[in-house]
């Protein structure tokens, strides 16, 4: 392969910035498939474009090359993920690809999916097509985290969201906590939870806040019918979930970690013995197809993630308050030497309103 030109590069950069932007139309749809985007370039011109459709619907170079017709021949697909290698719901996008006579294709991301990876870029390469990978591909990469990791692992890549004072405290003695952060913060929450396929909480914060923990409103979606909710799981030991909780109201998309309840089967509720959270999760990707998954919790329960090391991401809304020494804290670890400290890696920092959200990974640095 011929080493390109930063000319090449930089154009090649600019056009998969479009194919990005189509592929976050469908970021809230297309669950548990990756969101795909895809644009055919032909004479410095975009003549085609698309995204993944909702589940059985066409990827989103069906998409491109449908628009872009005849102008497909002789141009370039940018796609944001290896293009599809196998028969599914849908015949393999590569395939496609090479039958509209694409001469170059430049990706992304390679696809971890054993029935893809690496199988895709063969079918074109092999036709003749000229192949380009890895570019914008962190970008890419951030737009399918879940799926990417629990592909490769079998895990699901997990975030886990608190709302805290300047004190570390995420709600009163009494267990009040509405509201700490601001109206710009609990709006941003939507999108986490829009991109997840299970949110999960604690019994305590259900019998403390009646919480449904679904979408309600996401910021340039007109109608919210369009996007996948995500499902709810309660981890519920000794099964105190009352019949009356407003999390029932959709029965079907909750699931229930605890003892067997039969009036909650007969509500439609999917029910999980009590097991470790790491089998829970490897259970949730491998078995459910849910890849991207939200704590929304108590202390308790987001410092067992943290302590059992299953947080990828900690997303920590921080109000410009004090709720004082009485009030609840944000985690309940107890450590005793420096050494045992929880690090994490700053990777955003945004205002929202009054209140700041913060991003955060995983440290590998030790003290």
């Amino acid at each position: 392969m011929s080493k390109l030109s930063p000319d090449s590069i930089q154009q090649d950069q600019m056009w998969m910035q479009f194919a990005l932007a189509e592929a976050a139309t469908a970021i809230y749809r297309t669950r548990p498939n990756p969101a795909v985007g895809c644009v055919i370039v032909k004479e410095h011109q975009i003549v085609g474009r698309g995204a993944t459709a909702p589940v059985g619907g066409s990827h989103a170079e069906v998409f491109a090359l449908k628009q872009a017709g005849d102008q497909a021949h002789g141009a370039t697909a940018y796609v944001t993920l290896e293009p599809c290698a196998h028969y599914g719901r849908t015949p393999p996008c590569a395939n496609g690809l090479v039958e509209a006579g694409i001469t170059r294709v430049v990706i992304a991301c390679s696809d971890p999916n054993p029935l893809v990876a690496g199988k895709g870029v063969q079918i074109l390469e092999n036709a003749g097509i000229e192949v380009v990978q890895g570019v914008c591909e962190a970008q890419a990469a951030a737009q399918n985290r879940g799926f990417l990791k629990a592909i490769a692992t079998g895990m699901p890549y997990v975030r886990l969201k608190v709302a805290s004072s300047l004190d570390g405290r995420t709600a009163m003695a009494s267990g009040e906590s509405k509201w700490i952060t601001g109206t710009a913060a609990r709006q941003d929450v939507q999108h986490w939870r829009a991109i997840s396929g299970v949110v999960i909480t604690g019994i305590e914060t259900v019998l403390a806040d009646d919480c449904q923990l679904n979408v309600r409103q996401l910021e340039g979606i007109a109608d919210i019918s369009t996007i996948v909710q995500p499902k709810r799981l309660v981890l519920d030991r000794q099964g105190r979930l009352p019949l009356t909780a407003k999390i029932l109201a959709q029965a079907e998309t909750v699931m229930v970690m605890g003892p067997f309840r039969q009036e909650l089967a007969d509500l439609g509720v999917l029910q999980f013995t009590v097991q470790p959270l790491t089998d829970l999760l490897q259970r949730l990707a491998t078995q459910h197809q849910i890849y991207d998954v939200l704590v929304e919790a108590g202390a308790t329960l987001s410092t067992a993630f943290l302590q059992a090391r299953l947080v990828d991401e900690m997303i920590s809304y921080v109000a410009p308050t004090f709720l004082g020494q009485t009030a609840r804290a944000m985690f309940n670890a107890e450590f005793n030497r420096m050494a045992e400290q929880l690090r994490f890696k700053l990777i955003d920092v945004t205002q929202l309103g009054n209140d700041v959200r913060l991003r955060l990974i995983p440290s590998q640095e030790t003290v």
